[in-house]
């Protein structure tokens, strides 16, 4: 039997997959494109698409542990619902699944309310599930290169509230150590549900003094103005999209995302560790950035 990784080439599929490798000798790796996938050393590609159900079933052959990670689509919640019923025909023992923090309470925010109604469905049918909730990437903030060395300006409008930002390694983690312990387990295991999040509120001003300490220099907050981030992010991404990174932000602004203190004490306890902070990503952002 073996492990199979959805949204395998992405940034947090990547992040699982590397973490799998010491973890278990059989691990595939589903992608649209096998042929062309850059996947792991001993990591086995299989072709399929989670907008098709039919290549999901053959991908699932074989396969006792999943982890489904939706793209962020429009249909996003179908594929995720969907694939989350072939698992249980195939009889899959035991599932990880990739939602966010926050999305019971952010009923306004489409990729919110889509990955809650996926956790919905996980708890009335009792599906051997462990939920993820990932906050905001760190990694995200990488997209700040530019107008952090170029402007001095760190503009991601995340406001005053807190919001208990995770790094992508501390996910992929995560997954691969519940991912293990369901494949391992003789029995399907009951659901559990964990938060991964960084250890400190984190807010603009607070984010921009960590740059200026992590870059020696003057790095101020650009401001909560979202009208601007959705003109700035349409040029990038599709309107819906901008609109649903707006509405997130806009919460992120309002009511905060900020860890409790038995969210970073269960995660400690899962990773064997404390997350890794913010500011340590900084400097090592920093010291990269320098090396050209």
């Amino acid at each position: 039997m073996s492990i199979l990784v959805t949204g395998s080439t992405g940034t947090i599929g990547a992040q699982v997959l590397a973490h799998l490798q010491t973890r278990s000798s059989d691990v595939r790796a589903l992608t649209r494109s096998p042929e062309t996938a850059q996947l792991p050393v001993g990591v086995t590609a299989v072709r399929g698409d989670l907008a098709d159900p039919d290549s999901v079933r053959a991908a699932l052959q074989g396969v006792s542990t999943l982890f489904v990670l939706a793209p962020n689509v429009a249909d996003e919640l179908t594929q995720a619902m969907l694939t989350l019923t072939v698992a249980r025909e195939a009889g899959v023992k035991g599932i990880v699944y990739l939602s966010v923090f926050g999305g019971d309470a952010y009923a306004d925010v489409p990729h919110f309310a889509g990955k809650y109604t996926v956790e919905r469905m996980i708890e009335a049918l009792d599906l051997p599930a462990t939920v993820l909730r990932p906050a905001y990437f760190i990694q995200n903030d990488l997209r700040q290169k530019d107008g952090l060395l170029k402007a001095g300006v760190y503009a991601s409008p995340i406001g005053a509230k807190g919001v208990s930002m995770v790094d992508i390694r501390d996910i992929g983690e995560a997954a691969a150590i519940e991912l293990t312990r369901r494949e391992q387990a003789p029995t399907p295991l009951g659901r559990e549900t964990y938060a991964l999040v960084g250890p400190d509120s984190l807010t603009g001003e607070g984010i921009a003094t960590i740059w200026s300490e992590a870059l020696g220099g003057d790095i101020r907050y650009g401001g909560d103005d979202l009208v601007v981030m959705e003109q700035r992010t349409k040029t990038m991404l599709p309107a819906w999209h901008a609109l649903d990174l707006r509405l997130m932000f806009g919460r992120y602004q309002t009511e905060g995302a900020v860890a409790t203190d038995n969210d970073i004490a269960r995660l400690t306890k899962l990773l064997g560790r404390a997350p890794r902070s913010y500011a340590a990503f900084a400097r090592d952002a920093a010291a990269q950035w320098a090396k050209g």
